[in-house]
């Protein structure tokens, strides 16, 4: 049930829409002044606050204002007999959801009330699909080894140098590649990904160049490859190491011609494309087995970047536990659960051939498997090998 906050000097206004907003089934509160209003405001949470502007020891505006810097979510609706244009715009600036005057018209007042309970509603998912976001591409550890990751991160993101991740499968390979893109000047532009492992050796060419209509059996319409798609961003090429050599050679003129030409097209399209790759492989070896070109090696590999195994990094453990436990609370709706130093101990000892995504799996199992508390028992029990 929605709350709202009266806040009024008048017993009888404030009555009066009590006894309207009960009947709509709000739950209501009231204030017999600013003070008393403000108070609560920091002390309980309300949907909405309907607020007089001329009252006694603080005005409504001070209480907007004063209510917005302590972060109350609340939508304030602002009521007053006495307002003007101006008032109502210094309202607006100062963080008010709508002024309407007195004595309020009845259905626009429920209408306001109703479309301000919705604003609330969508700046709160829009927050908490920010915050999953922001989490699930953190890199998180203090290690020396991935602080050196960040550390190359920090330099080389603002440029538009071409970078090599290299790493075992589950290391976070993907973070680092989110995170060069996040704090590149193409960061307000487009992040598209790759899986070069997943896509057949025969269909890759048009993935990534895109095709016209006619140029094989089932192009049955034009389509935008990923290099289009990126342009103006950038484009991840995960797992490049599974790459057929066909495609290699394509991929290795659009990044020296920055041109790209569709699967059974004659005209060439410009594209602005900042490639970033990434592969489990030591390209090295693929290279003197014939598996890889070189002269394609050598343009992507402007900078390499390491990302260590999570055996590497086991200082990093206890954090990344946390942050899974974290994160899948959120995911699951329920209280994070907590973990006893002695379960922690016992991941430590284990070997995560997996990485990062091996442990992250365990904890959403340890996390729906045992109680609030995940003992050692739990540990022995569900985190076995």
């Amino acid at each position: 049930m929605p709350k709202i906050l009266i806040i009024d000097d008048e017993k009888a206004i404030r009555q009066t829409l009590k006894e309207i907003l009960g009947y709509e089934k709000y739950a209501v509160e009231e204030a017999k002044d600013g003070e008393e209003g403000l108070n609560l405001l920091l002390k309980n949470e309300y949907d909405v606050v309907l607020c007089d502007i001329k009252m006694p020891k603080l005005d409504g505006i001070e209480v907007l204002e004063r209510a917005k810097n302590e972060g109350v979510a609340a939508q304030f609706i602002m009521i007053s007999a006495h307002g003007t244009i101006d008032t109502a715009v210094e309202a607006t600036k100062k963080g008010a959801y709508d002024f309407i005057q007195k004595p309020p018209d009845l259905n626009r007042l429920l209408l306001t009330i109703k479309n301000a309970i919705e604003n609330k509603s969508l700046a709160n998912e829009t927050k908490v699909l920010k915050q999953k976001f922001g989490r699930a591409f953190e890199i998180i550890g203090e290690s020396e080894a991935i602080c050196h990751v960040k550390e190359m991160i920090a330099r080389v993101a603002p440029t538009d140098a071409k970078v090599l991740i290299t790493g075992p499968n589950g290391s976070g390979k993907e973070l680092v590649a989110r995170q060069l893109h996040r704090y590149s000047r193409r960061s307000s532009q487009s992040f598209i990904e790759v899986n070069c492992a997943a896509i057949p050796s025969e269909l890759i060419e048009s993935e990534l160049f895109g095709h016209e209509k006619g140029s094989f059996t089932s192009a049955i319409k034009n389509r935008t490859g990923k290099f289009e798609q990126a342009d103006g961003g950038t484009l991840f090429l995960d797992e490049i190491g599974d790459m057929s050599l066909s495609a290699q050679a394509k991929v290795l003129r659009a990044l020296q011609e920055r041109k790209i030409t569709k699967v059974g097209g004659e005209k060439e399209i410009e594209v602005d494309v900042r490639v970033i790759a990434a592969t489990n492989k030591n390209l090295q070896k693929e290279i003197e087995t014939g598996n890889f070109r070189e002269d394609l090696y050598h343009r992507l590999a402007v900078v390499i970047i390491q990302v260590p195994s999570l055996g590497e990094r086991t200082d990093d453990l206890n954090l990344l536990i946390q942050k899974f436990l974290g994160d899948i609370a959120i995911e699951y709706g329920s209280r994070p659960k907590l973990i006893d130093n002695e379960a922690v101990a016992y991941l430590k000892s284990q070997k995560w051939t997996g990485n990062i995504r091996e442990l992250r799996n365990v904890i959403e199992r340890l996390h729906i498997m045992s109680l609030q508390t995940i003992t050692l028992d739990d540990a022995e029990k569900y985190a076995a090998k």
